[in-house]
């Protein structure tokens, strides 16, 4: 029973208008209250991040059969080996405690004082140790648009891409949390019209838009994961900003795809939110033709309408939104993702990452990348007051945020934003 999703719950907690975090989301993430140094798990009801660690010791969960010690770890991670039905349980459970209705743990002013603090009082980190990490390349438009920049209309998809979820395994070690400035990348790459390669920073730093799912443990090596069960290996997701070098990615890219173009960082939100949550903002993928073999073919509402933004902030200006997305235009799902993940018998781990790559729409305020805003730096995009870019320059602040809407209920992700800052 998902009560946690009750649209008519309200909380004694305060939560501002158009929170992306009302009772109905209840989050799980990692932070240390600057009080002290000890990291807890915790989850965020409007502007107030939740001790879970301390509700647990105090007795609140004590229904639930949790260990003694799974909030007093630096991640996730063994918390989401406990399965799907341990977290529906504990969601439940927090909306049952701070419902406006239970006076419960309301009523202990000591008690809130241990378990309770403004978002200011704490400092956000990594919620998941990521052993793994997979970028998929999901996005018909996505696709179609690079591939027409490089290779012309005719030839824009692949000859595998309608038959298949493309992906590639990234680098877990450079991603990082949302907040976090990343330095412009160097390397080679070879201008246009030159004999022979240059060393030196990027020239063409882009954003990408995407979302990433975590995984629990999966199946034994060598088992695979149905397509029809993948989402009960899923835990939940978060925004995903996947920098790129493309000038970087351009000239090592043939023949065995990115490498130092993309694993110099990747960004993340700080809290993840649950498949359960986002359950009620379920709708239709697109329509695949050809239809996908057997082990691919997903029925029903197997995405979610999740309204997706960029925005653009140069040092001292104001943000200039220059994308507007959404998730449900991804040609391939999630379960879909996993599904052919596993197919060959891969297995996967409590905290890996699997992120959408690049989420465009059909029009071209939908792309989720400068390189397709831009038109390959073709089209210089406008920004507020003044200036433009083609890609991203140094001190620029890129920003995405995401959220669901529905009948008054919004469930949000946050943001993730993150600061370009000049080559080392």
């Amino acid at each position: 029973m998902l009560t946690a999703n009750d649209p008519n719950r309200k909380s004694w907690l305060n939560v501002p208008l158009d929170s992306d975090f009302p009772i109905q989301n209840i989050p799980f993430g990692v932070f240390i209250p600057y009080e002290d140094d000890a990291t807890t798990i915790g989850t965020r009801i409007g502007n107030t991040a939740i001790d879970l660690s301390a509700l647990h010791q105090y007795g609140y969960l004590d229904g639930l059969k949790l260990p003694e010690d799974v909030f007093l770890q630096d991640t996730l991670n063994d918390f989401i080996t406990l399965g799907r039905p341990t977290w529906r349980a504990m969601r439940n459970r927090i909306a049952e405690l701070f419902d406006e209705k239970n006076n419960e743990l309301r009523q202990s002013e000591e008690h809130c004082k241990h378990i309770l603090y403004g978002l200011h009082e704490v400092q956000m980190l990594m919620p998941v140790f990521i052993q793994d990490y997979t970028d998929f390349y999901s996005s018909r438009e996505h696709a179609e648009n690079v591939g027409t920049m490089f290779r012309g209309k005719e030839n824009a998809l692949m000859p595998n891409w309608l038959h298949l979820p493309v992906g590639y395994h990234g680098r877990s070690s450079s991603i990082v949390i949302s907040g976090e400035p990343l330095h412009r990348p160097k390397g080679q790459r070879k201008p246009k019209d030159a004999d022979a390669p240059v060393f030196g920073p990027s020239q063409q730093m882009d954003f990408e838009l995407e979302m990433a799912f975590i995984t629990t443990d999966g199946k034994a090596l060598g088992e695979r994961i149905e397509v029809q069960e993948a989402e009960d290996y899923i835990f939940g997701m978060v925004l995903f900003n996947d920098w790129s070098a493309r000038d970087i990615q351009a000239w090592e890219y043939v023949p065995l795809g990115p490498f130092l173009g993309k694993n110099f960082g990747s960004s993340i939100s700080a809290w993840v939110v649950t498949l359960d949550a986002l359950e009620p903002f379920r709708t239709y993928s697109p329509e695949q033709k050809p239809a996908p073999l057997d082990y691919l073919k997903s029925e029903g509402k197997k995405t979610f309408d999740i309204e997706l933004e960029v925005l653009i902030k140069p040092e001292g200006q104001e943000e200039s939104k220059v994308c507007h997305s959404n998730f449900k235009y991804l040609y391939w799902n999630i379960s879909q993702q996993l599904a052919h993940h596993t197919v060959n018998g891969c297995n996967v781990n409590a905290g890996d990452m699997m992120a959408s790559g690049t989420i465009s729409g059909p029009t071209e305020d939908s792309y989720g990348s400068m390189l397709e805003l831009s038109w390959r730096g073709s089209k210089p995009v406008a920004l507020k007051g003044s200036g433009s870019r083609t890609f991203i320059e140094d001190m620029d602040t890129v920003i995405m945020r995401g959220h669901c809407k529905k009948e008054g209920i919004r469930i949000g992700f946050g943001e993730v934003s993150a600061q370009v800052l000049p080559a080392l």
